[in-house]
């Protein structure tokens, strides 16, 4: 008998349909003598709807009263579930963040969890064997006993930290895919899915474009040796053996991964931009001066370039932020011109970062190299490059995205299965 924490995403509750197709799923695993708690997500759309209300009714609304209506849509597929659970003959009930509780920060609308009490899921799972149907993305900021989310795929975040909490065996993340794939399937054809991924790797990719997980979730799960299996909710329940090995892929230690692959997958994201900062002084604190009111501004900065002229007097810093953070970055750093002291600004949104991931590259020379020869012979130029110990990202030209994914996939032998 396992322990296990199943978490369904919106597209596998999306109508009454989905949630008892999710159902058996549930009683699939009950059967099998597990003891079951089960985080859900808000059912497909559902979330942005409330969103939009909250919008409407004002545009400079109330973060906390946010937080209490967006919160609702979990609610809702919580109590839906449960309903359809005791139709089926299993002992369940629906938990909201704040019932277990699920004790966060007081940041409405991005709050980090602090810490769950799942003692009286695991009494219940003893005294009933009754399943907890839990609403996930939320929990309660202790001191002012206000209603909290956690950001989007906060769902993923509370099923690690639950699974932490109830000391389970593995969380199961039931998603519209059946496992974290080599790169995009829907660009390389021959992309194949992968058993086994070590945590530091899918961080990697999870951050670098890959949307099947919440990075938070993946940090959770690596802090607290939380196993992750990422699976499919479309799989009919019935013809999966739940003492077998369903298809899916294994978030798991790098120990636990007996033949480790030089390159794990390839990772690409289109939602950047490049911000190019011309003949600036090259000087103790510019940097500060441009990365300061950015931070400030809350914007993620990711590669950053600096060249430095041949007299040593000027430096041009090139750096990428989110595409959608392009335009406040511009008037942030125009505001500041006078502090940093440059002549102007450039900038490109027909940009994308193409991301190299896998473990082995600690102790293979030559990895980088390999790719920026291949890229050359097809013509695609790098705008710029950062690495890491198991990573390493180029920036080009958004349009030549999918033939840049595509050679890296094929120069790595990820084309085989």
């Amino acid at each position: 008998m396992s322990r296990l924490v199943m978490k369904f995403g919106g597209t596998s509750v999306a109508d009454i349909d989905r949630i008892r197709n999710v159902a058996r799923h549930v009683k699939r695993e009950v059967d099998a003598g597990h003891e079951v708690a089960v985080v859900v997500s808000a059912m497909a759309g559902k979330t942005n709807e409330l969103v939009g209300w909250c919008r409407e009714a004002s545009p400079l609304h109330d973060a906390r009263e946010y937080d209490a209506v967006v919160a609702s849509g979990e609610q809702v597929t919580a109590g839906l579930l449960a309903i359809v659970l005791q139709g089926m003959g299993v002992t369940a009930r629906s938990w909201q963040g704040w019932q277990l509780p699920i004790l966060t920060s007081n940041a409405h609308g991005s709050a980090r969890i602090l810490d769950i009490n799942g003692d009286e899921i695991v009494k219940r799972f003893k005294d009933r064997q009754e399943v907890a149907v839990i609403a996930g993305f939320q929990g309660i900021h202790k001191d002012t006993g206000r209603l909290t989310t956690l950001g989007r795929g906060g769902s993923d975040t509370s099923a690690v930290a639950i699974a932490a909490a109830i000391r389970a065996d593995r969380c199961d993340i039931y998603t519209d895919v059946d496992g974290v794939y080599t790169t995009d399937p829907r660009v390389v054809p021959k992309a194949h899915r992968l058993d086994k991924v070590a945590f530091e790797e899918m961080l990697e990719l999870a951050s670098l474009g890959a949307k099947v997980l919440q990075v938070r979730s993946v940090e959770l799960g690596m802090v607290h040796k939380v196993k992750i299996f990422v699976r499919s909710s479309f799989e009919k329940p019935e013809d999966i053996d739940p003492h077998g090995n369903p298809p899916g892929t294994l978030i798991c230690d790098e120990e636990d991964i007996v033949e480790q692959q030089v390159v794990t997958g390839i990772a690409f994201s289109k939602d950047e931009a490049q911000i190019s900062i011309r003949n600036v002084q090259d000087k103790p604190g510019v940097a500060a001066a441009i990365f300061g009111p950015l931070a400030e501004a809350n914007v993620n900065v990711d590669m950053i370039v600096q060249n430095v002229s041949a007299d040593g007097k000027k430096t041009d810093l090139t750096f990428t932020v989110p595409a959608a953070d392009y335009q406040r970055s511009m008037d942030v750093i125009d505001k500041a011109k006078s502090e940093i002291g440059f002549d102007r600004v450039d900038g490109a949104t027909d940009v994308a970062k193409v991301s190299v991931i896998g473990i082995g590259m600690r102790s293979h020379a030559g990895v980088a190299s390999q790719a920026f020869q291949a890229l050359a012979e097809r013509n695609i130029n790098i705008r710029a490059i950062t690495t890491s110990e198991i990573k390493f990202s180029v920036l080009i030209d958004a349009a030549y995205t999918e033939l840049a994914v595509r050679t890296l996939h094929s120069l790595y032998g990820l084309d085989k299965a």
